[in-house]
């Protein structure tokens, strides 16, 4: 097994465990990480909602929707396990800077195809399985890159900043799409995403980071994965990381397909209120991100972590069975206090559980549970087709509530 080395980081002042959260921001490499985290989480949320109006529109079909999303979701189950391999043996740099050009290339080409009249359903559902692909990198790479330019005892503060700004662009994704798709259609949304995109990759580039690195075997890949699901294995708190993040990607965060058909459908609003709806759960998650990351509460107990995911769960039953849009805007918002916690300790109980030279092929395995979520997905999808869009979303959350009681049960980490 090749030996990885944690580069020492800088001490002093700016190590400080007390330190803002503006002076993680003021340190140009956890900057630029963060920003480039913006720019791809924002406009992931961003084309899973156009592309989801733009499905509806074109077809009627609540499952059609769900199978684009799959596109853009796929990949994550397939390859996250992998991207931890290559994340440990390869340039994160590099590598994250190439994924961020590839997704600017993509959307500049679906751009260019919606502009002369030539894009087709294919083309969308071929150009989000692009972008997926690239996206399975982000645990693997960029979030373990976050863990690295900063000092162990800044970890969960830099982590919880990190997640505050996916919660962030989680509201400003969906916000944004649902006035840009009305605006200029589904053109102006690739165009976007492509100049953002490159913006980011620039401003990686400039990165001053550094790792030593070992050789890519393709023969040693397998025995690599298999080391690190050893280590998930060994660990209790790893292993029920990886069982709550399966359980709440495929029965809870599976919503996201649905909010699309619910607003137009359930409740009859136009697309930007849509984007609105959509980004109830974000902003709750923006909320309860600002506080932990600014240290007001603490978030740093397995116990917790699927509390997070509870809260969650309940939330989506309110939000399915609500027969007002505010109300099921406010369950969202609700509901998001608890993501927030549980996507900050996610990442933060992995990095401080997994041993140094393993973390990027664990944290590869928690990508790959987050790729679940397609299954969730195509399961609501096909529920919808058959119950409708509200009953579906109530028997998947109401899936979600048992298997996190038994894993509460059965996991004692969780219960202490």
């Amino acid at each position: 097994m090749a030996r990885e080395e944690i580069l020492p980081v800088e001490s002093g002042p700016a190590a400080a465990t007390d330190r803002p959260a503006r002076a993680l921001l003021a340190r140009p490499d956890y900057r630029r990480l963060w920003l480039a985290g913006c720019v791809a989480n924002s406009m992931r949320w961003l084309e899973l909602l156009v592309v989801g109006i733009y499905t509806f529109d074109l077809t009627g079909s609540t499952l059609m929707v769900a199978l684009v999303t799959v596109a853009r979701t796929l990949p994550l189950l397939l390859l996250g396990a992998l991207a931890g391999a290559v994340g440990e043996a390869l340039d994160r740099k590099r590598l994250l800077v190439a994924g961020l050009l590839v997704t600017a290339l993509n959307g500049a080409l679906l751009c260019g195809l919606w502009f002369v009249g030539a894009l087709r359903l294919w083309h969308v559902a071929l150009g989000a399985m692009v972008s997926g692909t690239v996206a399975t990198g982000e645990m693997a790479v960029r979030r373990r890159m976050v863990g690295e330019v900063v000092a162990p005892g800044e970890l969960s503060r830099a982590i919880a900043l990190d997640s505050l700004s996916t919660s962030l662009s989680r509201l400003m994704g969906p916000l944004v799409g649902g006035v840009l798709f009305e605006a200029v259609g589904l053109g102006g949304a690739y165009l976007l995403s492509a100049l953002l995109h490159a913006l980011a990759a620039f401003g990686i580039a400039r990165l001053a980071f550094r790792q030593e690195r070992g050789r890519l075997s393709l023969a040693r890949l397998p025995r690599d994965i298999a080391e690190g699901l050893a280590v998930a294995r060994a660990h209790p708190v790893i292993r029920a990381v990886l069982i709550v993040s399966v359980i709440t990607n495929v029965f809870g965060f599976s919503y996201a397909a649905l909010v699309a058909p619910i607003g137009l459908d359930t409740f009859g609003v136009s697309p930007a209120l849509v984007g609105v709806l959509a980004a109830g759960e974000p902003l709750g998650a923006v909320i309860g991100g600002l506080v932990l990351s600014l240290g007001w509460l603490g978030a740093d107990h397995p116990r917790l972590f699927i509390g997070g995911s509870f809260g969650f769960m309940i939330a989506l039953v309110v939000m399915a069975q609500s027969p007002w849009f505010g109300l099921a805007f406010a369950a969202l918002l609700l509901g998001g206090l608890g993501t927030a916690r549980y996507s900050i300790m996610q990442t933060s109980l992995v990095l401080a559980e997994a041993p140094p030279a393993l973390r990027s092929r664990v944290m590869g395995i928690v990508a790959a549970c987050i790729g679940t979520g397609p299954l969730g997905v195509l399961l609501v999808g096909l529920l919808s087709s058959a119950l409708g869009a509200p009953a579906a979303l109530s028997v998947m959350a109401g899936c979600g509530l048992v298997g996190l009681t038994l894993t509460r049960w059965r996991i004692p980490a969780l219960r202490a």
